[in-house]
């Protein structure tokens, strides 16, 4: 049965994804070839992800996010800013929510088009030989690097992705170089399989490499430059436990548009 259904285009930093309002339940989150299908660049709409909003009690509303390889996904920092967006242009919310993704609850506060995203708190990472490895929502493994700018981001990272210690869930692979007062970050994702613009829980857990690294507690506010823009993280750290963590920067609506499609 052929249905048309309206889709909203949203960025954050270059981290771009198609989202649908889906409290009404007319799209179907299990049929992840379609997912897959509006994903492609070419044959589709065109995004690193989709996102679902949906209705659930107890929270303003609940975020679905898939990959653009038309799985469900973890946490997707970036992805949740453009959700509060969108939730604010729906007129869900005004200026702050609080609503339910994979990970759990966040709270998050927007003004104009930026979004401030409280993340969950962290409290264990590992090493892998110089590497950090840490869970924001999402895992990530995370290098230290430099020349980053000319670095073979996709060989290498595919690479890690894909070798044999995250078996075949893989891991989402970071590069980070210090760059000014802040950092440069590039990210390989799994579920897009490249190199994106920007990936946030990809920001936040080389930030807290960083925090780690330096051996120091307290009260940390790192600048992140990713490909697409620029984020700001920031948390207070106690040892290797990481709270009050937020994800900011810029989030908005790129273009509105309908699309028929067969469930």
């Amino acid at each position: 049965m052929a249905t048309e259904i309206q889709f909203y285009k949203y960025q954050g930093a270059g981290n771009d994804f198609i989202l649908i309002d889906n409290r009404n339940l007319s799209f179907d989150p299990n049929n992840h070839e379609l997912i897959k299908k509006l994903c492609d660049r070419r044959f589709g709409i065109g995004g690193d992800g989709l996102m679902l909003l949906q209705h659930i009690n107890n929270f303003d509303f609940q975020m679905l996010y898939f990959n653009a390889d038309g799985k469900e996904g973890t946490m997707c920092g970036n992805g949740g800013r453009c959700l509060v967006a969108f939730a604010r242009d729906l007129g869900i919310i005004d200026r702050e929510t609080v609503f339910l993704a994979v990970d759990g609850q966040h709270d998050a506060a927007i003004e104009g088009n930026t979004v401030n995203l409280g993340m969950i708190e962290v409290k264990e990472f590992h090493r892998d030989g110089e590497a950090y490895v840490l869970n924001t929502g999402s895992p990530h493994y995370v290098a230290f690097a430099e020349n980053l700018q000319n670095k073979d981001v996709y060989k290498e990272g595919y690479a890690i992705r894909n070798n044999s210690t995250y078996g075949e869930k893989g891991i989402n692979v970071n590069f980070i170089q210090p760059e000014g007062d802040g950092y440069f970050v590039r990210t390989f994702e799994r579920g897009v399989e490249d190199e994106t613009y920007a990936c946030g829980t990809g920001a936040v857990a080389s930030a807290m490499t960083v925090a780690l690294a330096s051996g120091k507690d307290g009260d940390f506010t790192i600048p992140i430059r990713v490909v697409g823009g620029q984020l700001h993280i920031t948390f207070h750290k106690n040892g290797n436990h990481f709270s009050k963590v937020y994800l900011s920067g810029p989030a908005e609506q790129v273009f509105v548009g309908k699309t028929v499609i067969s469930q």
